[in-house]
């Protein structure tokens, strides 16, 4: 495991295109299905992972509060599965019936798409506002793994009510941490250098 930081994305940062299938229902997620909602709140995560494990609680929490609050979310994987077979398609469709996940699972085979994200690690967030524009990437809250901080999602559920509510959105942001995507060899994304 490699400990690893967002790449905290410029704030204004349209937010990229994909077509990816969803491992639960089987059909394909775009940015156009978010297309009435007021913001949209995309999420890289994996199955394995610890800081993952960690707050996998609250993010199915967190779909379930906003559930009416008109925000599109999506998780998507893109670990390459070869050398990280737990986060294959499906071990994530067991991970998202466990959790009670209601928003679609992604899986990007191809990394493209987190490469357009500049996602670097899992959990990584991203929040777009009405236009698709980068208003939030940082951390979930302050917890992790080993700190023994409470799991309140709350920098995260911050930027969401602002954004929902045409409020200002805090501009300290911390970038979140967790393992590193596990890049296909030889696919290592050029934002690190």
């Amino acid at each position: 495991m490699v400990l690893t930081a967002s790449t905290m994305l410029t704030l204004g940062t349209p937010a990229p295109d994909f077509q990816l299938p969803d491992v639960v229902s089987g059909q394909t997620i775009s940015l156009g299905t978010f297309a009435t909602s007021k913001a949209l709140l995309v999420m890289f995560i994996c199955q394995h992972c610890p800081f993952v494990k960690h707050v996998q609680s609250e993010l199915a929490k967190i779909g379930q509060d906003y559930q009416s609050q008109n925000l599109g979310i999506v998780a998507i994987s893109a670990n390459d599965i070869q050398s990280h077979p737990l986060d294959d398609p499906e071990h994530l469709l067991a991970m998202a019936t466990s959790l009670g996940f209601n928003f679609p699972v992604c899986f990007d085979e191809t990394q493209d798409i987190a490469k357009h994200y500049t996602a670097a690690c899992t959990p990584d967030f991203f929040v777009f506002d009405a236009d698709r524009k980068l208003v939030y990437r940082g951390q979930l809250d302050d917890s992790r793994p080993s700190n023994n901080l409470m799991i309140t999602g709350q920098d995260l559920r911050v930027a969401l009510d602002a954004v929902l509510t045409d409020q200002p959105i805090p501009s300290e942001q911390k970038p979140s941490i967790g393992c590193n995507i596990k890049w296909k060899l030889g696919n290592e994304p050029s934002y690190f250098g």
